[in-house]
């Protein structure tokens, strides 16, 4: 396991502190989970975009009527009085 320092705005500290102590955890452990989250998101959001980038590049887009069955999922139609 790596340890190193971090510099927090002194604001972000003491919600850390209180985080750790409501979960009766100690500040580095609440740090290390917030930062393995963190890097977990980042990373599977940076997967997507890509994906998506590389269907983009094979002109894989969805047509007017995937679009159509995805809006028409959401958005219910207005009905004439």
């Amino acid at each position: 396991m790596t340890a190193f320092t971090v510099r927090v705005p002194d604001e972000t500290a003491e919600k850390l502190d209180k985080l750790a102590e409501k979960m009766a955890r100690p500040r580095s452990y609440v740090a290390a989970r917030a930062i393995e989250d963190f890097v977990a998101r980042e990373a599977w959001q940076l997967a997507e975009i890509e994906a998506g980038l590389a269907e983009a590049e094979r002109d894989e887009f969805a047509t007017s009527a995937d679009i159509a069955h995805v809006v028409g999922k959401y958005v219910n139609p207005v009905l004439p009085s």
